[in-house]
């Protein structure tokens, strides 16, 4: 009974959250960004990331709060301070970047172009400035300049979020960046047990126990640590450079469990 109670608490929590999340962003857009882009008359996209990095930390201790998930991160310190650097991070959940902008006060990242006409989170996408996928030809170039003036840039290179069940894949394109901007590489391993809003999953599908999020940090690397990059072979390297992420991410997340756990 007592477990089922649990269950049902957690749904209606779940469903609460979500509902906070879409009027938050909303106020953001509406009343915060406008009030900050007055304020500020420079660096607004910087002010804005720092809105939503407090508003995401908000949002991650509510779900624990409320007894949604149980998170724990490793390493978090590594976080507070990092600039010019390129953050990669597997995907398994749905909340993975509020997770990690929560704690990055100065984050940028790569959002789905149907976001940025998302009538709750649009407006928040656009004040912060953050990268849309709307033109894959430029995007490389676009991250790899975000980088060079000193940001720290998200990128999930599986591109969306891990199916359960599957092993990572990972597309070049992170690759390509770190190649292009030469600015160093920071791993970021999540795991998630028992899994919850996976790829495919809708909101109100969550697991019978609660879910433990955690996040391990690693040092910055350089990519010349990881491979040996040529300018005249950067497609091959960036093959190589995309393997050797596979591989550690790979054997990290084994460590906590089965890649989708």
């Amino acid at each position: 009974m007592n477990a089922k109670i649990n269950y049902y608490w957690r749904l209606l929590a779940t469903g609460a959250c979500f509902a906070v999340f879409g009027v938050g962003a909303l106020i953001m857009a509406v009343i915060i960004f406008p009030v900050v882009s007055l304020l500020a008359r420079k660096n607004k996209a910087k002010y804005a990331r720092w809105v939503i990095h407090k508003g995401f930390a908000g949002f991650l201790w509510l779900m624990q709060a409320s007894g949604v998930l149980k998170f724990e991160i490793k390493g978090a310190e590594k976080l507070k301070q990092c600039s010019n650097v390129l953050i990669l991070a597997n995907h398994p959940t749905l909340i993975d970047v509020v997770a990690l902008i929560a704690h990055i006060p100065n984050a940028s990242c790569v959002v789905k172009r149907a976001l940025w006409s998302n009538f709750f989170v649009g407006g928040v996408v656009r004040a912060a400035e953050y990268i849309s996928n709307s033109d894959p030809d430029n995007l490389i170039q676009d991250c790899a300049a975000d980088l060079r003036v000193g940001n720290p840039l998200v990128i999930f290179p599986e591109g969306t979020r891990t199916t359960p069940n599957k092993p990572l894949k990972f597309k070049r394109g992170a690759a390509h960046m770190a190649l292009d901007s030469n600015v160093p590489i920071m791993p970021i391993v999540i795991s998630c047990k028992p899994s919850t809003l996976t790829k495919g999953e809708k909101w109100y599908t969550i697991p019978s126990q609660k879910a433990h999020l955690y996040i391990e940090v690693f040092e910055s690397q350089s990519i010349h640590h990881l491979v040996n990059a040529h300018d005249d072979q950067q497609v091959v390297t960036a093959r190589q450079l995309t393997n050797t992420l596979e591989q550690h991410f790979t054997e990290a997340i084994n460590k906590h469990g089965t890649i989708t756990a």
